[in-house]
């Protein structure tokens, strides 16, 4: 067996130059038992918790792979659940940081979360049209609802009654009795997708928001069962309540799936609201209280409205009685029979309009007991503003409050340089350019330009140039953050700019068909006496198609331009002959770089291959197929033929330009990537994307095995397949309304083969015991019986008391999709051991759940398999009465705690009594004090 050539793993360090994905939502949270202050937004596979007051990042819950989709805090303001491209949730813990719980359910991307308004339950919608109920405290799923055709968008708890409602892009708005975990109406009065939902007047009011410039308003009435003893059968089914017995056509139009046994709520269209945009609603949401109802369409307009409370509403209602009373007298009519009613515009009143600095993608408001209304806006452009509003002035008008930009660029990096000290790193984008420190990661210069495709570092690292779309050639100092000259260059874009390998200039493509030679020189000014640098034009090389790139061989002999014939063209760099023509790529040559030897030229494509070239005679050594789509940067390590390729399908590999090896693939970035840079130690790599994101890779010490990750590589495809097989399916169950919430992940697969090993264990176990036994009672002496060793390793524990530990340790809320791939086989002995357990009172409640969901997929099996009905019948006693046990023990608890909540309360009541008293003695105090120097002062 020959040498293995070693390579070291790149691995990735930090994810920075990203305020805010525009995927997702910003949530404010609690933090510190404030609110308001700091607001959770998404930022690729992580979630940023920022100060909006100081502009920083005060919390980083960290993902895994998966892009955030959704975000939603829970009502105690302790977690934060996060819902992620690929249909998983995770529960962080806002005080740790860390993931408590892990949900798997969706196949897809999830769309929508919310708590119940105790926090004890989750509901999540996805893009697989499926909406699922989950239980936080238990950590596990209860059921999935089937219903929609099409994504859903918005799911909404009731909190006085058990029903959910939920929309989608199928047009539907569905209601859901939880109870029965039936779906009993569905409103189809939308012509388009519905976006938004939101809940208003103590959730007797609905409001959609659809593909148009409508708020439609939807009554609510929520129709309680009346059984009267003497009444016939027939009419006991239906449900009535005093004005509920009519039901009109047009609610009739709205409503299907509806049965009357099991009609619980009433909804009629009310009227609409005309928002001022007049594209789709993108967020429609209320804050906590229902007071204030605010949405957006895809602009940057933030409509706010402001819902009147009962009270209100009354109060008016009192005062347009009088108003029409007043004018029935006046013009000596009689009182008008019709009641005076509000309009729906007066009980939803515009407040204002709030314009943001760029287009809006998702908001969260906070309405302030001093009736001060907090709003965050999450930007399509990287920022985050927040604005104060106050209601109670007579013309409320949004002030911004913060703004969080310095973190990032408003568009995507199109270039990206390193300094020659491996310390500053350059970013360019449209609108401006950054310069970062690579240690620390954060922003030390920001400077305004012109839109950048290319730049480089000045030799000394004390200013940089940038090449722009509009052809001209900017050049900053970066110790002051000043644009010291701009030299118009090319008559058409900057597509490149390679420093020259003396250091005494750079040369520069253009779309004009031009490459231009220029070298820097020291000017002096007129205002200052001190001379300062420039670039000076010296030669022009003119070609018959636009240049995409140029490099220069190390020894500044060669000079390697590519062009958009899809050819590489090799000059002499002295006298600009032609040297060679590399040409067999099918589509232009974005990108190219030549080794530090200057033996070879890799060259990549928009056709999605990569080339490497002997620079002797033009040989094509290899052709590589490198990347799904374009490939956009390359570039070679230091001082070795290993270089890197960044391509359009959001991957960066590092390839072996000597073995024409795939070395390995840096996965982050989720859309693509447009440019990378490589310290010139090779020890750093950054890259940058449509994402907004920039990320920073970094060479470890760890030796990387080809072998090896090729095999790491076959493992991830396998995990990826078992999640796309079909799911399993339990017995007798039709594909209905309703569901199991789980879904076959690899984690489930595993689990339910550490509980067959810990059976076939137990097997082996009570096997060899007999026959020790048996042995035994032959010698009529006790032999020592050998101990397994996994066993000694919990601590000389019984082969029974294994299995119950291995079933203890499997995740809660992959209980049940575990069982579902056990086999037959194993489930006998599972309910002789769970019998056993059950008896000696340990875990009774995951026992009990695992054993009804077993009953209930095997039902067939079980009850005809006579050698169980003993383990059944034993089952039924032990359950029940461990089951009593623990109901009264808990009952009792609660009782304790009840009256302790009782005691706590009424010792409460009375200090705030005494302390209120002690507050309004020393008013009086202060008053009779003021009353006396008053009377001072008027005896003076």
């Amino acid at each position: 067996m020959g040498l293995t050539r070693q390579y070291l793993r790149y691995g990735p360090a930090a994810l920075f130059g990203l305020v805010a994905s525009a995927r997702g939502n910003a949530a404010l949270v609690g933090l510190r038992g404030e609110r308001g202050r700091c607001v959770a937004v998404p930022a690729c596979e992580h979630v940023f918790v920022w100060d909006t007051r100081k502009g920083e990042k005060v919390l980083i819950l960290k993902g895994l792979k998966q892009e955030v989709s959704c975000l939603c805090p829970s009502p105690d303001g302790l977690h934060l659940a996060v819902g992620y491209e690929d249909g998983s949730i995770r529960i962080f813990s806002l005080l740790s940081g860390e993931a408590n719980v892990t949900f798997n359910g969706h196949k897809a991307a999830v769309t929508a979360l919310q708590y119940d308004h105790l926090g004890g339950r989750l509901v999540s919608g996805s893009k697989d049209t499926d909406v699922i109920v989950w239980d936080v405290i238990n950590e596990s799923g209860l059921y999935r609802l089937r219903g929609h055709k099409d994504a859903v968008t918005q799911v909404l708890f009731l909190k006085e009654k058990n029903l959910l409602v939920t929309s989608g892009k199928d047009t539907l708005v569905k209601w859901w009795d939880l109870d029965t975990q039936h779906c009993f109406k569905t409103l189809v009065g939308h012509r388009t997708e519905v976006w938004g939902m939101a809940l208003i007047s103590e959730e007797k009011r609905l409001i959609t928001g659809s593909a148009d410039s409508e708020l439609r308003v939807w009554d609510i009435m929520y129709i309680q069962e009346v059984k009267d003893p003497d009444e016939p059968e027939s009419k006991k089914s239906k449900g009535t309540s005093p004005g509920a017995e009519e039901n009109t056509e047009e609610d009739e139009t709205l409503e299907l799936d509806e049965c009357p046994e099991e009609r619980l709520v009433k909804c009629s269209k009310v009227g609409s609201i005309m928002r001022e945009g007049r594209d789709r609603v993108v967020t429609l949401a209320t804050d906590r209280t229902g007071k204030i109802l605010a949405c957006h369409g895809t602009d940057s307009v933030l409509e706010v409205f402001s819902v009147l409370s009962e009270e209100e509403v009354q109060k008016k209602l009192e005062k347009k009685m009088k108003k029409a009373k007043k004018k029935a007298n006046q013009n000596s009519e009689e009182e008008p029979e019709r009641s005076v009613e509000l309009t729906l515009q007066e009980e939803i009143q515009r407040v204002t309009n709030i314009r943001a600095s760029s287009k809006i993608k998702s908001f969260d408001l906070i309405l302030s007991p001093k009736g001060e209304l907090k709003i965050m806006l999450l930007l399509q452009n990287n920022i985050i503003e927040s604005y104060n509003l106050n209601l109670s002035a007579q013309v409320p008008q949004a002030v911004r409050a913060s703004r969080i930009t310095i973190g990032g660029h408003r568009s995507d990096v199109r270039t990206l340089a390193f300094s020659s000290d491996n310390i500053a790193i350059l970013s360019a984008a449209a609108e401006s350019v950054k310069i970062w420190n690579r240690s620390t990661l954060q922003c030390i210069r920001t400077m305004d330009c012109e839109y950048a495709l290319c730049s480089l570092f000045v030799p000394g690292d004390r200013q940089v140039i940038i090449g722009t779309k509009t052809g001209k050639l900017q050049l900053y100092d970066l110790a002051s953050g000043s644009l010291m000259e701009t030299l118009n260059a090319h008559d058409g874009a900057v597509w490149s700019i390679a420093l020259s390998p003396d250091q005494r200039g750079f040369v520069t493509g253009g779309a004009d068909k031009c490459v231009k030679f220029w070298e820097f020189e020291l000017v002096k000014d007129e205002s200052s006496v001190q001379k300062r640098l420039s670039m000076k034009h010296v030669r022009i090389l003119q070609l018959d198609e636009d240049v995409l790139c140029v490099r220069y061989s190390p020894n500044q002999k060669l000079l390697a331009v590519s062009l958009l014939d899809c050819t590489v063209k090799v000059f002499y760099v002295d006298t600009l002959k032609f040297f060679l023509s590399l040409y067999g790529h099918k589509l232009p040559v974005l990108c190219m770089d030549i080794s530090y030897d200057g033996t070879l030229i890799a060259t990549g494509s928009a056709d999605r291959n990569v080339k490497i070239w002997g620079l002797d005679f033009g040989d094509c050594h290899r052709s590589l197929f490198a990347h799904d789509d374009s490939v956009m940067y390359l570039q070679f390590v230091a001082k070795s033929h290993l270089f890197f390729t960044a391509g359009k399908d959001g991957k960066i590999k590092q390839w072996d330009a000597d073995k024409f090896e795939h070395i390995q693939t840096l996965e982050g970035h989720h859309q693509e990537v447009w440019c990378l840079a490589l310290s010139p130690n090779g020890d750093y790599v950054v890259s940058a994307s449509h994402d907004k994101s920039l990320r920073l890779w970094e060479r470890t010490r760890e030796p990387l095995v080809l072998e090896e990750e090729r095999e790491m590589q076959r493992e991830a495809e396998y995990e990826e397949s078992v999640a796309k097989e079909e799911q399993p399916v339990v017995a007798g169950e039709t594909q209905g309304e309703t569901g199991l919430a789980g879904k076959k992940t690899i984690e489930t697969i595993k689990a339910a083969e550490r509980i067959m090993e810990a059976i076939e264990l137990y097997r082996e176990e009570t096997a060899k015991l007999k026959e020790h036994k048996a042995i035994c009672k032959a010698a009529g002496k006790e032999v020592p019986f050998p101990v397994n060793p996994i066993l000694r390793a919990y601590g000389n524990i019984t082969p029974s008391a294994y299995v119950l530990e291995v079933f203890k340790k499997v995740k809660s809320s992959e209980l049940e999709e575990s069982l579902l791939v056990l086999p037959f086989s194993y489930v006998p002995d599972l309910l002789r051991l769970f019998n056993e357990y059950i008896h000696l009172g340990s875990e009774v409640e995951l026992l009990c759940r695992a054993l009804l969901f077993l009953l209930k997929i095997h039902f067939g099996q079980i009850t005809s398999n006579h050698m169980l009905v003993t383990v059944i019948e034993n089952l039924k006693k032990t359950t029940i009465s461990r089951v009593s046990e623990a109901r009264d023990v808990l009952g009792f608890n609660m009782a304790g705690l009840q009256y302790l909540k009782r005691e706590i309360e009424a010792k409460d009541e009375v200090a705030f009594f005494a302390d209120a008293t002690d507050r309004f003695e020393e008013k009086k105090r202060k008053r009779k004090k003021k009353e006396k120097e008053k009377m001072v002062l008027a005896v003076l």
